[in-house]
């Protein structure tokens, strides 16, 4: 049996809706350790999943981290409007005092120089820099725990090398990795850590048979990374093991060549 490192403690798990992605995955391994869990998704911007599973997905997974015996709600909620971040702490308020933020939801779409506008540049914004920012504040300004809090943000490791066809998205997503070093010390006054986790290239659903066939020679171990690698570092990084780790980028990615 699993032990409950994290039993009777409420997670927040931003992006956590389709059942291959990494907030789902996430969630899996949270709930494994005993943490109920607050799923927040927008079906509307989920267009892997089939549009007759959109609705469904978050439904599943609710349903099935109940029977992992945990308390489990979720909350469908656009984080690019700019109060979103008060009605996700308002909704976890009651289930109880939030101990963990997952920061997973990001926007991502493909660009470059020639494409790339302020629209571009804003929808990104709005969920990669503005909602993380303001949700990990939120967080941080109502926590009141004795014991330790964690927030752990996914990045795509922009600082490792260039993303140009991308050309938003690795400015903002960039833009975790200072946010995590600078939160830091403050949140460390209040017993809370952050830590940012890029997994690497990770199938969750995005990747075309070809492009895991190009991909599959830069990985050493002859695998494609799994949304599960992931889950597995941050569940670690949500445990009391993990309370002397703040601050970090940890870049997981199975020995990834680039």
């Amino acid at each position: 049996m699993t032990q409950q490192k994290l039993k009777g403690r409420l997670a927040i798990i931003t992006g956590a809706s389709r059942q291959v992605g990494i907030g789902a995955a996430t969630a899996r391994a949270l709930a494994a350790l005993g943490a109920d869990i607050l799923i927040v998704y927008w079906s509307q911007y989920d267009e892997l999943s089939p549009a007759n599973l959109r609705e469904l997905e978050p439904i599943q997974l609710q349903q099935e981290l109940q029977a992992m015996g945990v308390t489990c709600e979720r909350l469908e909620v656009d984080l690019a409007h700019p109060t979103a971040y008060k009605q996700v702490l308002d909704a976890a308020s009651q289930l109880g005092k939030p101990q963990i933020l997952i920061n997973n939801a990001c926007y991502s779409t493909n660009d470059g120089l020639e494409s790339l506008d302020a629209d571009i540049l804003d929808r990104h914004y709005e969920i990669n820099v503005r909602a993380t920012t303001l949700l990990t504040a939120e967080f941080a300004r109502r926590f009141d725990l004795p014991e330790g809090g964690r927030v752990i943000s996914l990045t795509s490791g922009q600082s490792l090398g260039p993303m140009y066809t991308e050309i938003a998205y690795a400015i903002t997503k960039g833009t975790i990795e200072t946010l995590t070093t600078t939160l830091a010390p403050p949140l460390a006054q209040k017993g809370i850590t952050i830590n940012a986790v890029n997994p690497g290239p990770t199938d969750t659903g995005w990747m075309t048979p070809d492009l895991e066939k190009a991909l599959l020679p830069q990985f050493p171990f002859n695998r494609i990374g799994k949304p599960e690698d992931a889950a597995r570092l941050i569940a670690f990084l949500a445990t009391d093991e993990a309370a002397w780790i703040t601050g970090q980028i940890i870049h997981s990615e199975g020995g990834f060549q680039r």
